[in-house]
């Protein structure tokens, strides 16, 4: 297994691993963006045959008003064939550092589905998100987002201090 920045070259398989797993998908114009807004901040997994078996997808929010720099994670997913080898909280805290070294990033933050227990589960008892909120019918099929942060300044969790997978 193998985890790296993402390239240009990866975001078909990106995307693919997208439309898979998740729901919400996201025409090419918006994975390219991302990769040339924030080349440092998504990360991929492939498998020893070179195939994307996982990604996240980030950025820096750049709201006009806001006090603090901070991150976003768009998306994330980990094929079903990988999940349950650290895959996904290896990605997130590479971005997670990646937002807090390069860009100051104070904290990051990400949206996630009330009903997806397994991933409030990594964000909040792996990883040490607190749900800041809920944003009511934010999914396209009217579903509820838990708005969740981490505080990069005060986390517990890095790169350095995980085990790898």
């Amino acid at each position: 297994m193998n985890i790296r920045l993402a390239r240009v070259e990866d975001l078909m398989g990106m995307q693919a691993a997208n439309l898979e797993n998740l729901p919400e998908n996201y025409l090419m114009k918006f994975w390219i963006y991302h990769s040339c807004a924030w080349p440092q901040l998504s990360y991929v997994a492939e498998d020893e045959k070179g195939r994307i078996v996982g990604y996240v997808l980030a950025k820096i929010d750049e709201e006009d008003n806001a006090e603090e720099v901070h991150g976003h994670v768009n998306s994330i997913s980990v094929l079903r064939s990988h999940r349950r080898l650290g895959l996904a909280k290896k990605l997130m805290l590479l971005s997670q550092e990646a937002m807090s070294s390069i860009y100051k990033a104070r904290y990051v933050s990400l949206h996630v589905r009330k009903s997806n227990n397994a991933a409030i589960a990594l964000y909040k008892d792996t990883l040490g998100f607190d749900v800041a909120g809920v944003e009511k019918k934010y999914y396209g099929d009217g579903e509820d987002a838990l708005k969740m942060r981490l505080d990069l300044e005060s986390s517990t969790t890095s790169v350095s201090k995980s085990s790898r997978p």
